[in-house]
């Protein structure tokens, strides 16, 4: 109740809140007028600059930011260019290299082929040899049996270097027909 008595107190005094106050309204908007200058030359000064250089270093910070990018973005363009320019070297590496890879094997079958017609020129040429000598011989040893037994035969009437002759003439006969 103490309570409710100092308010009614209060109120019948004409200082209740709504009441307009002409001295309270002049000493409050000095006050606040002192208070606005004194904040203008010792606050805001120092806030303004404050903010200023914030202000400042932001827009550093992004221009930096941005130069960043730029140069990051470059440098993506220069290593995707990089690796273009790998990428082509690297098929052009691969397709010379099974261009090689295609002359030597045509050039080792060549050579193969060129040998395996040597081997059967040689063989061929060996065989050939052979078959003349062993011929030259086989018919050496026909004339002489025939010489023999035709000496044995004619031992009267003719002689060796005749029969033989005669006989070498019939060989020839034979081998050209």
């Amino acid at each position: 109740m103490l309570n409710s008595l100092t308010i009614l107190a209060l109120a019948s005094e004409g200082g209740s809140l709504i009441d307009v106050n002409p001295g309270l309204i002049f000493w409050t908007a000095i006050t606040f007028i002192l208070l606005l200058l004194v904040l203008k030359r010792l606050a805001w000064k120092p806030l303004l600059l404050a903010l200023s250089q914030r202000e400042s270093a932001i827009k550093d910070s992004l221009e930096k930011a941005e130069k960043a990018k730029e140069e990051a973005q470059k440098i993506l363009q220069e290593n995707q260019a990089s690796i273009l320019k790998a990428e082509e070297e690297s098929k052009k590496i691969i397709e010379q290299s099974r261009i090689y890879a295609d002359k030597l094997k045509e050039e080792m079958l060549k050579n193969s082929k060129e040998q395996a017609q040597k081997i059967i020129e040689d063989a061929s040429s060996e065989i050939e040899r052979k078959k003349e000598e062993t011929f030259n011989e086989l018919k050496t040893k026909v004339a002489e049996i025939a010489i023999q037994a035709a000496e044995k035969i004619l031992s009267e009437n003719l002689n060796k270097d005749s029969n033989k002759k005669l006989v070498d003439k019939y060989l020839d006969d034979i081998t050209r027909n």
